[in-house]
């Protein structure tokens, strides 16, 4: 049997280093695939012997895309250590600044990062903007709205500027795509559809980034989130700052109903096909880069004021395990492990709990082929990039995880906005495990965030109105830091985000963090468990080896945040090292 092997390094569109190796048969099918960042974290180490309470300000420096998502998870962990429970002003707060983050990394996601690889740019100048304008009724019809773009006319101003890039060679944005690859599946119409919203996202984007610094203070990197609650006083009590974040809030809802939504309607229909083939999947459920089928929930977004891991949660937690739609198990913390094994770190030899993880580096190298490439050592180290296990499982993370969790578990919210994709789409719920079926969740869930998201707003609104203006927690930092350990779990855009912290004498001894990219990106496991990524790649058809389209749009259907999962630091600010990457496929 000939096999050939793909290189693709470095995964554009996302944040951060990552390689992807394949092999394929002679039919251009992946036999086995190989996940590995090519970064190094060390924020764990800074971490060490430092305030506990000054370590959320220092732990969101780990990405400027999941801005203030890990400042928050760090201050939780602290403030479970503590014992701490905050006012309801605080919780709010806190669900508007992440809320608004999801909508707008879901919305940057899908246009920016994600949408190419169902898009066929150079096709578009082939549409005919009249029946585009026909065509963008139609999706819109099926997700129960009137169209974002509707003229015949803004679609021939937008097609005429892509035209003329294509004539000059200057596609920009827009270059070194595989533009005609066979598995481009939308009409020059849908594609021109696609074209016109993601120009249009790029305003609506900046305006939903307005919203995260109203509450906490700037973008990225909010500032307004203390241990034991927020500072942002004066914006709960101004209703003219709570009426802007409506104001601006309105109008990402508007792009994300009228435009995000009918195009996911759009794209989840003319790639039902690849959704819905089980010949291409790792387990024979679902569709093209189904993966490992298990799916875990933290749970988030507090709804009541009970306290940590007390309070209901608009996302419920959960593990749905090898595709079994029929039950659901409870996420036991302690049950978290990460394995090194295949990863460029020190280790005991056998998995441990964060609490007791260590971050100490192990490089070992890639080995040298005569065809002039480097690849991994794919049997021993060969990722920067933690093994994370559950229980001793490999599990799936991210918008996909939340809506399987909450779809199965019977929540209401949840069960209400996934149901309402399927019936409009007409897809069975098969088809949510697939590359399509992630991409689709991660729509699903920005609609419910941003209906819930005015809620949220209207009951901070009413509670500063009744007076009640706390916004923080007081505690006792000399008796409380003794001696004494706490853990953030909630659920990041891209998935289920963990910092855990050892406290001792007012310094922090220990701090380990698994993030969603950690989950999803890791390599294999101790016993040879696929990773998310990988196991998602096996099976894929792939069309031209030479244009592995299909391997990054099952990729970036997580939305990779290789920052996230490993760190490059130096303490004396040297050059650690000087890097040339070449993105050719190769075999």
């Amino acid at each position: 049997m000939s096999k050939k092997h793909i290189i693709v390094d470095p995964i554009t569109r996302i944040e951060g280093h990552l390689r992807i190796e394949a092999v394929i048969d002679e039919n251009n099918q992946i036999v086995d695939a190989f996940s590995s960042s090519t970064m190094f974290r060390g924020i764990e180490t800074i971490l060490q012997g430092r305030d506990p309470r000054d370590c959320g300000l220092m732990a969101m420096r780990i990405c400027g895309v999941c801005t203030g998502t890990h400042y928050q998870r760090s201050i939780e962990a602290v403030e479970d250590a503590f014992d701490i429970t905050i006012p309801k002003n605080a919780r709010l707060v806190r669900n508007l600044i992440q809320g608004a983050l999801y909508v707008h990394d879901h919305l940057v996601h899908f246009y920016h990062l994600h949408a190419l690889d169902f898009v066929d740019v150079v096709s578009a100048t082939k549409a005919d903007p009249y029946q585009t304008a026909e065509e963008a009724a139609k999706w819109a019809n099926v997700a129960g709205v009137s169209a974002y773009l509707s003229d015949a006319s803004e679609f021939k101003v937008i097609q005429d500027r892509i035209i003329k890039f294509v004539k000059e060679g200057r596609l920009g944005i827009f270059g070194n795509g595989y533009w005609g690859n066979e598995h481009y599946e939308l009409t020059p119409e849908q594609n021109l559809i696609a074209v016109a919203h993601y120009l249009k996202a790029l305003d609506i984007q900046r305006e939903l980034a307005k919203m995260q610094a109203i509450f906490g203070g700037k973008n990225p990197h909010p500032q307004s989130i203390v241990v034991g609650g927020v500072t942002c006083v004066q914006d709960i009590q101004n209703p003219a700052r709570i009426a802007l974040f409506k104001q601006l809030l309105k109008e990402g809802t508007d792009f994300v109903k009228r435009a995000y939504l009918p195009d996911i309607y759009m794209a989840g229909t003319m790639y039902a096909e690849e959704a819905t083939d089980v010949d291409a999947t790792y387990k024979g459920v679902g569709g093209t880069g189904g993966g490992i089928l298990s799916y875990m929930s933290y749970g988030d977004f507090r709804l009541d004021d009970t306290g940590f891991y007390n309070a209901a949660t608009l996302f419920p937690k959960g593990l749905v395990l090898e595709g079994d739609i029929s039950k659901v198990y409870e996420v036991d913390q302690r049950k978290i492990t990460e394995d090194v094994t295949h990863s460029w770190y020190e280790g005991t030899g056998a998995p441990e709990h964060p609490y007791e993880g260590s971050t100490i580096p192990k490089y070992t190298g890639l080995e040298k082929k005569d065809d002039g490439y480097s690849y991994l050592k794919t049997d021993e180290k060969y990722s920067w990039i933690k093994s994370p296990l559950y229980d001793g499982k490999k599990v799936e993370v991210g918008p996909l995880a939340r809506m399987v969790v909450g779809y199965v578990k019977g929540d209401e919210r949840i069960t209400k906005y996934v149901g309402n994709f399927l019936k409009r789409s007409k897809l069975p719920v098969e088809v949510l495990f697939s590359t399509v079926g992630r991409t689709a969740a991660r729509a699903i869930e920005t609609e419910l965030m941003c209906d819930v998201m005015m809620e949220w707003a209207d009951e901070l609104a009413k509670n500063a109105a009744m007076g009640d203006l706390r916004t923080w927690t007081e505690f006792d930092f000399e008796n409380v830091s003794v001696d004494t350990k706490g853990v953030g779990l909630a659920e990041a855009p891209r998935g289920s985000l963990g910092h855990w912290v050892k406290i001792k004498d007012g310094k922090v001894e220990n701090y380990q963090a698994v993030v969603p990219s950690t989950w999803n990106a890791g390599p294999r496991g101790p016993n040879g468990e696929l990773g998310a990524y990988e196991a998602s790649l096996i099976g894929t058809k792939v069309a031209n080896p030479e244009e592995p389209l299909e391997i990054i749009r099952t990729v970036h259907s997580f939305d990779p945040c290789i920052a996230c999962a490993v760190h490059v630091v130096d303490t004396k600010g040297k050059e650690l090292a000087v890097y040339k990457v070449d993105p050719t496929c190769a075999f």
